[in-house]
């Protein structure tokens, strides 16, 4: 499966498009949880101007007063389109999606179809805070499966923690994020299809979510996991909220494996009943018109993450720094700069900048953080001499 490559789009680079002082303008969570004097690489929003097809289709919704409850297949026909265009792949069917509030929630739900109550779910770490959460508060049981040293899925593990949660007899799921948020990771055909072999030697159940899915720069391919042999009873997330910068606009989709289809035809009513109906309509503007801005955006955080390689190299070469293929994060190993388990808490309170602290991530956390790299090159700059007037 080849994956189109993003092109030179002609579009201005989003990410140098707004200033400081206009960011501090916005009200959500990334601008108002810490002091004005603190930079925030924090959270997964980017400093960008919205897409214009997405301004546009949402405007129009509002001056049309189309703003009642959801309805139709724009979406899934939309993510279809955009995944044959990007990635070559026509298994999307979207007579086996469903629309749900966002990734997580529809995670959620997903693993309430195929597991039960004090099942185990297995991640694996360090990855993204809420997989253990919201596994956590649905009362099933997390097992993590770390990552290997080169931070991509060791399947001797993986198999060994499928071997042993299932064990008992009881029902399991595999709780896939694809690609792999924060090292940004992307699982390539053949990690997937061994994913899938694994799993139904088992009889474990995955749920991918493959939001960071569109943010895969330079020449590598994205690997839909439905579409790897042996997935037909897989299920996977997608959504353009993270491509897209489109959280506070909720809206994601269920997919479902020829072999889950029944599994996802038990989705209650009221979950669709969930995502916003301008979400919607502005995640369809997106992956139907907002490619060029997307390519614009990828060449832009292409740069970025070169401009941080540098500035690590010469101002804080004790930080290890692996670029991955996908997603606008950064993960950072600051273990040989001996500040402890949470050096996060050391850059806030001395150099007055805020990353993500690696401990939430689980297992291989501790002495790391993670960057959010969707921002101006300017912002980077700052924060890495910040982060290096903390040390002194």
């Amino acid at each position: 499966m080849t994956r189109i490559p993003h092109e030179t789009s002609g579009e201005p680079n989003p990410l140098e498009a707004l200033t400081l002082d206009h960011l501090r303008r916005r009200t959500s969570m990334k601008w108002r949880t810490y002091p004005e004097d603190v930079l925030p690489l924090w959270v997964a929003e980017m400093d960008v101007p919205l897409a214009e097809p997405v301004v546009r289709a949402v405007t129009d919704a509002l001056d049309l007063g189309d703003t009642g409850y959801p309805a139709g297949t724009a979406y899934a026909r939309a993510l279809a389109a955009f995944a044959e265009k990007r990635w070559n792949w026509s298994g999307l069917a979207v007579e086996r999606t469903a629309i749900v509030p966002d990734v997580m929630l529809g995670v959620v739900e997903m693993l309430k179809l195929v597991t039960g109550n004090g099942d185990a779910v297995v991640v694996n770490p360090p990855v993204y805070p809420p997989f253990h959460q919201f596994v956590a508060h649905m009362d099933r049981r997390v097992v993590e499966a770390p990552l290997g040293a080169d931070g991509r899925i060791d399947l001797g593990v993986l198999e060994e923690t499928f071997r042993q949660v299932v064990s008992d007899g009881g029902r399991a799921a595999y709780l896939l994020c694809s690609p792999h948020n924060p090292t940004g990771a992307v699982h390539t055909a053949e990690e997937l299809s061994a994913v899938a072999a694994l799993a139904e030697r088992y009889g474990v159940r995955v749920v991918a979510d493959e939001i960071h899915a569109p943010l895969v720069i330079g020449g590598t391919d994205f690997v839909p996991y439905l579409s790897v042999p042996g997935a037909e009873r897989g299920l996977s997330l997608m959504s353009a909220s993270k491509a897209w910068n489109l959280a506070g606009l909720k809206a994601a989709l269920a997919l479902a494996g020829p072999g889950a289809a029944a599994d996802l035809a038990r989705t209650p009513e009221e979950v669709g009943h969930g995502p916003s109906h301008v979400g919607i309509i502005a995640h369809t503007a997106a992956l139907r018109e907002g490619g060029a801005w997307l390519d614009a955006l990828l060449t832009g955080l292409e740069t970025n993450r070169r401009l941080l390689a540098d500035l690590l190299a010469e101002h804080l070469p004790a930080i290890r720094y692996r670029p991955g293929d996908a997603t606008y994060l950064a993960w950072l190993d600051c273990r040989a700069l001996g500040l402890g388990d949470d050096p996060a808490d050391v850059f806030l309170h001395r150099g007055r900048v805020a990353y993500n602290s690696g401990l939430p991530f689980g297992t291989g956390g501790a002495g790391h953080v993670r960057l959010n790299l969707a921002t101006s090159p300017e912002v980077i700059t700052e924060a890495v001499r910040r982060t290096a007037a903390a040390l002194r």
